[in-house]
């Protein structure tokens, strides 16, 4: 008959911790079950086989972990009782965890799996986050240990302690929703754990500011004396404008294919959704800047992605994270002192400005398609951070009538 206990095993991590695990012994050869749950060797009861209670949640981990056991303890049973010969390790595979309901290894997987898609624009910051909720948290924690108020706490620390804004500590929310999401869907864990939604904790973006460039501002970029890096990210910033605020990610991916018929043919990087627009004449001035870099018509048109590999995502999005940050420094740096640009300049500025020349005056399905918006609540979404005809006409009404009573009789 199988012996099976509960044990710390005597193989010590970087952080001091000792990783608990379901020991099974048969014929006096054991194989064992790893829990992904660690403790300190002074936390663990030897001779109980049992978490103390100088351990916090020591009470729930217990719990867990007797849990566990009874578990194994059962399938082992039944499996002994189908077959004659039986061997500590076929009990082992026959009843082990396919995945374990903690949040350091199912938030592991979930980075794991963002890494193995090539998303490197959510790797990176979800990374940074996640450790931010381990240092917050120190020791592992079963999903349903992670309560509302602790998770709420969470989000006051981001704040208080990490000095970082509202809308990032909302986004190490989203964060841990997603990691919840994913353990969900793995199995690791019940829907009755979530604690995100109606009646329980509410994800809401604070209202941000989106401020565009006008057109005064961009006549002084293109009349600019620029050259070298300076002009070549005003050029591809401008391109971006003149393309309905192309992302930058699309402006670096084109190819001189792309351009047919005084078209330009292209399909979205964000949502892959496809179209066409024409090509302006101040755009087809920029493209005669790289004429000669041409090598063929699969060529890129702008040198940022060249020699990279376009397959690996991973390392696409990463290239484009980093050149983007060097331009958007030369934007700030070079080129906006130049044009005598006092505002924000970046290459997303590029879209800002687009929507705000637009304003009320050009049809919303129209932006919508332009913008290659999937949905058009995002559009009007979007599109309603430079829309101020109405508030601004209501305050001129209020201050005219105010004007009007102070005027002496």
């Amino acid at each position: 008959m199988a012996i099976v206990k509960i044990v710390l095993r005597n193989e010590p991590k970087k952080d001091g911790t000792y990783p608990l695990a379901i020991r099974i012994t048969k014929d006096r050869k054991s194989s064992y079950i790893y829990l992904e749950y660690r403790i300190k060797k002074e936390d663990w009861d030897e001779k109980e086989h049992r978490v103390k209670k100088s351990y916090k949640n020591s009470a729930h981990l217990n719990n867990y972990l007797q849990q566990k056991l009874a578990e194994t303890t059962a399938q082992a049973l039944s499996l002994e009782s189908t077959k004659e010969h039986v061997s500590a390790f076929a009990v082992r595979e026959n009843v082990k965890p396919k995945v374990s309901a903690t949040f350091y290894a199912q938030a592991d997987d979930y980075l794991a799996q963002l890494k193995a898609a090539g998303k490197y624009n959510r790797y990176t910051p979800d990374k940074s986050r996640i450790q931010n909720f381990k240092n917050f948290l120190k020791q592992d924690y079963l999903f349903h240990d992670l309560t509302i108020p602790l998770i709420e706490r969470f989000k006051s620390y981001v704040v208080a302690v990490l000095k970082q804004s509202e809308r990032s500590a909302v986004n190490h929310l989203v964060v841990i929703r997603s990691v919840f999401s994913y353990a969900i869907a793995a199995g690791a864990i019940d829907e009755k754990c979530y604690p995100f939604g109606k009646g329980k904790i509410a994800i809401k973006f604070p209202d941000s500011s989106k401020v565009g460039l006008n057109e005064d501002d961009i006549e002084a970029l293109e009349k600019a004396e620029l050259d070298g890096k300076a002009n070549h990210a005003r050029n591809l910033w401008l391109f971006s404008f003149y393309f309905a605020g192309m992302r930058v990610s699309d402006v670096m991916r084109l190819k001189w294919s792309d351009f047919q018929n005084d078209r330009l043919h292209y399909t979205m990087g964000k949502n892959n959704k496809g179209g066409s627009l024409k090509v302006p004449d101040k755009a087809l001035a920029i493209l005669d800047q790289y004429q000669d870099f041409k090598e063929n018509v699969s060529d890129l048109v702008f040198p940022e992605l060249k020699g990279v590999d376009l397959q690996d995502r991973f390392i696409m999005e990463r290239t484009i994270a980093f050149k983007t940050s060097a331009l958007d420094k030369v934007l700030k740096n070079d080129v906006a002192p130049m044009a005598k640009i006092e505002k924000k300049l970046t290459m997303h500025i590029a879209r800002h400005t687009f929507a705000q020349l637009a304003g009320e005056d050009v049809d919303i399905r129209m932006l919508q398609k332009l913008y290659r918006h999937t949905n058009i609540a995002t559009t009007i979404g979007y599109q309603s951070n430079f829309i101020h005809k109405e508030a601004d006409d209501a305050l001129d009404m209020v201050l005219k009538k105010n004007s009007r009573n102070l005027e002496p009789p």
